[in-house]
């Protein structure tokens, strides 16, 4: 595995408005960033459903990957309010985030649930963004044993091809710090040794992620996954950068 990975999920924070002008604003950075338009540095960004095509339009011309938050669990039907991962790839997107804390803890998603959804995106052409994480604090060992169970749950029975794992400790995200290295370097070779199967996936570290964590961890993960951190735009080309030292030694 070697993909260099900065990812944000803006979740529920910004209106319409006020995403489109984030859009712009890191297209506008990202577009002559070297290790982004070269493809040594992979940014995928997942806003709201109705944000979306603007994203995909925003990013035209640009290497950045747009996904949904969320994705069907079905891929078609009498399903009110959801939104089918062969549609999400009619207007431009790239990839889904699925089996995130806030779905399971809010919308009692279950190990099931996220294997369906990971199938269906995987039919359609989508990549499968896995959200993975441990609710309470072990120990790396415990934590890796967890986190490994659960991406197999959430890969049973779903066809070929690569995934991400967003290895998100539950209790790190939101936090003033990230989990340890050595915890995450554990957990994450654990991850990693589990998607042996699947050429060209790729494990990334979500949780109080900011600059300097991917310099510290080196090639024990593939990447990071941002929340608020990246809001403001030029916070998110620090990590990028960061990101491209890595990619480039």
């Amino acid at each position: 595995m070697s993909r260099r990975i900065v990812g944000i999920s803006l979740k529920m924070y910004f209106g319409h408005a006020r995403a489109t002008d984030w859009f712009g604003q890191v297209a506008s950075r990202v577009s002559g960033h070297a290790a982004v338009a070269g493809g040594a540095v992979e940014v995928f960004v997942t806003p709201t459903f109705l944000q979306v095509p603007a994203a995909v339009s925003a990013f035209a011309g640009t290497r950045v990957r747009v996904g949904g938050q969320d994705v069907a669990a079905e891929a078609e039907g009498a399903f009110t309010g959801e939104v089918s991962a062969l549609e999400l790839a009619e207007v431009g997107a790239g990839l889904a985030e699925i089996g995130h804390a806030e779905r399971r803890r809010l919308f009692g998603e279950t190990d099931a649930d996220v294997a369906r959804k990971v199938a269906r995106s995987l039919e359609a052409g989508i990549e499968p963004l896995i959200c993975i994480g441990e609710t309470a604090r072990h120990s790396p060992a415990d934590a890796a044993s967890v986190a490994v169970e659960q991406l197999e749950a959430s890969l049973a029975g779903a066809p070929d091809g690569s995934v991400i794992v967003a290895y998100e400790p539950v209790w790190a995200i939101g936090a003033p710090e990230p989990a340890g290295d050595d915890h995450v370097r554990v957990v994450a070779g654990a991850l990693r040794s589990a998607l042996d199967g699947r050429p060209g996936s790729a494990v990334i570290y979500g949780g109080a992620a900011k600059p300097g964590l991917l310099t510290r961890l080196g090639d024990a993960v593939d990447g990071v996954f941002l929340g608020r951190f990246a809001h403001d735009p030029d916070a998110l080309i620090e990590v990028i950068d960061e990101a491209a030292e890595l990619a480039y030694q």
